[in-house]
């Protein structure tokens, strides 16, 4: 199991190490393609290169890279504090199907108090930077402090061309359906988990959306479904899993449908981590 990079904030040293190792190989970011200057030397770039394994079975664009991209919930980087989410939420405007490659815009933190940030950004077209396409924003809290002295680090980056071969994001990241019907991502590991030893948000955003479409396919009989908004609650760190998603889809009219969903840690006594809520539109 992952360790607390908590634990080592008492030599300095170790901590630096452990980000490093911790930063370097975590999946989500690097998967996606998204730089974080905050965290990683070299120029700034907040652009990500979009692949077919990003898009649904419209053509769309599925939100987890979004909200990956844009996770929001400002409290500092990982080397000035230990960050955690509360709450995340993207609108999609544009389900971008002609667009190569998104920006993130107009970052900025509206309120940073003692232990509790807000902020939010735009997602638009990187070579249409007019193009819209989505407006994401969260909370997030500071659960500890970092020792003094912690610097930037070279990204280690993955280059994934696209592909028709590609896996969907949910093989990619080990998200799987289980006999009883479940969609589950497998025991906490390194590649999955923040600094904090919690499972992080880029696998529990595509588990979720994964099982949402899921849902709402059963309840519509298409998969041909666009996200229009996900709101996403981080109840409580996942620590052990494996996490299973669970959840109800509600037709609406003009042809919308909702999903509400639980994310579970069976292995911590089966706490509920994550509440989610999306509303996807039918796309003819």
């Amino acid at each position: 199991m992952p360790i607390d990079i908590r634990t080592l904030k008492g030599d300095p040293a170790a901590y630096q190490a452990e980000l490093r190792r911790r930063w370097t190989g975590l999946l989500s970011y690097r998967y996606i393609g998204r730089n974080h200057s905050s965290m990683n030397t070299g120029p700034v770039d907040n652009t990500v290169t979009l692949r077919r394994d990003m898009r649904n079975a419209a053509g769309g664009l599925l939100v987890a890279p979004l909200s990956i991209s844009a996770p929001e919930g400002d409290v500092g980087s990982d080397l000035e504090t230990v960050p955690n989410p509360v709450i995340h939420s993207c609108q999609i405007l544009d389900d971008a199907r002609d667009v190569k490659r998104i920006e993130v815009v107009e970052s900025e933190v509206l309120h940073s108090g003692t232990r509790m940030g807000y902020s939010r950004s735009k997602i638009v077209d990187a070579d249409d930077p007019g193009r819209v396409i989505a407006f994401t924003e969260g909370q997030g809290v500071r659960i500890g402090a970092v020792p003094e002295g912690l610097h930037k680090m070279e990204e280690d980056k993955l280059d994934i061309e696209d592909s028709p071969d590609l896996p969907p994001l949910r093989e990619a990241f080990g998200c799987a359906r289980r006999a009883d019907g479940h969609w589950i991502l497998p025991e906490l590991a390194v590649e999955l988990a923040s600094p904090d030893a919690a499972l992080h948000i880029g696998p529990q955003h595509i588990l979720l959306e994964t099982a949402a479409i899921d849902l709402a396919a059963g309840a519509t009989g298409t998969d041909r479904l666009q996200m229009q908004t996900w709101h996403v609650m981080f109840l409580a760190r996942g620590k052990v899993g494996p996490f299973r998603a669970e959840g109800e889809a509600v037709q609406g009219t003009d042809g919308n449908v909702g999903v509400r969903l639980t994310l579970h840690d069976e292995g911590n006594g089966d706490r509920a981590v994550t509440s989610a809520s999306a509303v996807m539109r039918i796309v003819p």
